[in-house]
């Protein structure tokens, strides 16, 4: 609310003296005079004269008395202004007020819980890629079924939404082995049954909002695992684990970036409304990371890969995890949440991990394939 619209302040400098004593805000008679130690000489305004005995004729000793009770006319009132009593002591300045000490930049989660949580994940999915391929599928279906269990416990916590969890989570492992070991076709044979087996089973419940769960429940059987099922194609090549680390890798090298870049030098918002956290300088840092780890990757360890490749592939990769990362942004905006979850300590949830994979896999798959080959 504006100062203004509380009303006109009282003038400075005024005191009039009532039944009650001194109120401030009212003139007396005369002339105006406002008492301030830095008023110019040239806008002094002649001081009134203050009579000894009062106008009505009264006792002078009774109204001297009272005008003591009164206290002073004036706040700046000299010992020659009061003939009668000692002038008023000059207030004190009052100290300066303690100035609150300047915030640091806080990354809003527990650094120390992240990074010991992701170096386990780490630790985990190389192991498993590069000890025995298929023991990383499983992996992949474990965190699909865990993704899909967080995405549907919050559409019907927030929204009502009952999008049916045991076709998707058997529908979506079954994705991701098919992928694997029949390839593309597998994958979409997979999703097509999934999806129709997504519609039968909520027939079993009364009609009323039918179309809104089984909606969600397809949306979530494509977001979740057939596009996690693209990470089992790329492990599928002769060089299959180097692929999928390195998809990995760029992946967390670009968040990285966009974290470190925007955290220091970040000041223009990228996307308010959806994420209020990023920043276009952010996204140059996602970019810039992305870039020079993928012209690495592909020049030294994918076979048959150049490093101008590499910069198209860091690039697309900048840019597909941050679309992912807003993408699930703006659905955790909309059901009125910070995390999908809490299962990873400093994390959030699985699917706060997948957010910026998903999209992403995809987009390495492609392009391994046109640089080079299928493997």
């Amino acid at each position: 609310m504006n100062d203004s619209s509380w009303g006109a302040p009282p003038q400075a400098g005024y005191w009039a003296p009532t039944d009650r004593g001194p109120v401030q805000g009212h003139a007396p008679a005369g002339p105006p005079y406002d008492a301030t130690e830095d008023r110019h000489p040239m806008q002094t305004q002649p001081m009134p004269i203050v009579p000894d005995v009062p106008a009505h004729g009264g006792n002078q000793d009774d109204d001297r008395g009272a005008a003591r009770q009164a206290g002073p006319l004036f706040r700046d009132e000299t010992p020659s202004a009061h003939p009668h009593g000692a002038a008023p002591q000059k207030p004190e300045p009052m100290p300066d007020a303690p100035q609150p000490a300047p915030q640091k930049k806080s990354a809003g989660r527990d650094l120390s819980a992240a990074i010991g949580v992701g170096v386990g994940l780490g630790v985990v999915i190389v192991a498993s890629l590069f000890i025995v391929k298929a023991v990383f599928v499983g992996v992949i279906a474990v965190a699909v079924v865990v993704g899909l269990w967080e995405l549907t416990s919050r559409l019907q916590e927030r929204k009502g939404i009952k999008a049916p969890l045991v076709p998707l989570a058997v529908g979506g492992a079954a994705m991701v082995v098919a992928g694997y070991v029949r390839g593309p076709e597998g994958a979409w044979v997979a999703m097509a049954l999934t999806a129709l087996a997504v519609l039968v089973w909520r027939m079993t419940e009364p009609p009323e909002n039918y179309l809104k769960d089984v909606t969600a429940g397809v949306f979530a059987a494509f977001y979740v695992p057939f596009l996690a099922t693209f990470v089992a194609l790329m492990l599928t090549a002769d060089d299959g684990p180097q692929r999928v680390l390195t998809f990995l890798v760029l992946t967390v090298v670009s968040d990285t970036g966009a974290y470190a870049v925007g955290w220091r030098f970040g000041k223009h918002k990228l996307a308010p409304r959806i994420s209020p956290g990023k920043t276009r300088e952010g996204l140059l840092g996602a970019v810039a990371f992305a870039m020079v780890a993928g012209a690495l990757l592909m020049q030294f360890v994918i076979d048959g890969g150049a490093w101008w490749q590499g910069l198209l592939l860091g690039l697309a990769v900048a840019a597909s995890a941050t679309l992912g990362d807003l993408g699930e942004s703006m659905i955790k905006r909309d059901l009125g949440i910070k995390d999908m979850g809490t299962l990873l300590p400093g994390h959030g949830g699985i699917m706060d991990r997948l957010d910026s994979l998903l999209p992403t896999a995809p987009v390495v798959w492609l392009l391994l394939v046109l640089f080079v080959g299928s493997g």
